[in-house]
């Protein structure tokens, strides 16, 4: 798969967010016909030739050495996961060319979902990459039911965020959940450049979504460690709540991740948790592991 366009534009978006003072230069004379920094500045700041990093811009990024990519990499002040990203755009560049590759569903393990169950006090699930729901417990479930109103099953976070109205009530900062949404699946697309159904996915929302394509052309990535979100939940109102991710590492080298949402406790948000809790076993909804069993 040829990744050079991706390559380039991502080196492009991020030179163009740094201006010459903050990248510790003097700013050159006469007007600057693009935002940023130059792409010699870039090389200056790289230690590389102007030429060259002119080279590696335009996506010719195969075999170029760890060393020179953290260069540029500190010369274009990459963050954690931008730096990841370009290391990734590098090894699929280096990797023979390969027809999109559609995975099968990831296996979640009985354990998996034995661990999921045994959380009664706070709303987990696993998702694969695409951030496709595979598996929850019971409070996961009811906290996300917005995400399984639809029939389309896995249920996935940026198609309910993007073509579902409901997802701007649910989400109290709608943008913040969107812009996350995206830079985590342009991270994916990184690691996994052949994976079929990503790319079914991004086309599908970049066709109907306006939104989602204007965050798409931006080349934002993101490594979703932890973080706090607000939910409106049409039963039981709003939710303060922290979440951690973790990797889950999985037989079939699935991609999957465990979030595990919790409330501060003392709080509202803790006792309407609580509320939400009794409302999921008391609507008679569904057991997790059936659910997870048809996804």
């Amino acid at each position: 798969m040829d990744n050079r366009a991706d390559i380039r534009d991502f080196l492009v978006s991020r030179r163009a967010r740094i201006s010459p003072e903050r990248a510790g230069l003097l700013p050159g004379g006469g007007r600057r016909r693009v935002p940023g920094l130059r792409r010699e500045e870039v090389a200056v700041l790289a230690g590389v030739s102007t030429d060259w990093y002119t080279r590696l811009e335009k996506g010719h990024i195969a075999g170029v050495s760890e060393d020179v990519l953290e260069a540029v990499a500190r010369a274009l002040r990459l963050d954690e996961a931008e730096r990841t990203h370009l290391f990734n755009l590098a090894r699929a560049a280096t990797r023979p060319a390969r027809t999109p590759q559609r995975r099968g569903r990831a296996r979640i393990q009985p354990r998996v979902q034995w661990m999921l169950d045994s959380m009664t006090g706070s709303a987990a699930l696993v998702a694969n990459g695409r951030l496709d729901v595979l598996a929850t417990n019971a409070l996961g479930r009811a906290l996300h039911s917005p995400l399984f109103d639809g029939p389309r099953r896995p249920a996935n976070f940026a198609r309910f965020q993007f073509l579902d109205p409901g997802a701007r009530d649910y989400y109290a900062d709608w943008e913040l959940a969107a812009n996350t949404t995206v830079a985590l699946l342009r991270g994916e697309a990184g690691r996994r450049p052949h994976d079929a159904q990503l790319r079914e996915l991004v086309g599908e929302l970049s066709t109907v979504s306006e939104e989602f394509r204007v965050r798409w052309a931006a080349h934002d990535v993101r490594i979703h460690h932890n973080g706090a979100k607000r939910f409106r939940h049409p039963v039981v109102g709003t939710l303060d709540l922290g979440y951690h991710t973790f990797d889950l590492p999985a037989e079939d080298s699935a991609d999957l991740r465990m979030t595990i949402y919790t409330a501060e406790p003392g709080t509202p948000s803790e006792d309407a948790l609580r509320l939400l809790a009794s409302w999921a076993a008391t609507a008679g909804q569904e057991q997790p592991g059936a659910a997870a069993d048809r996804v």
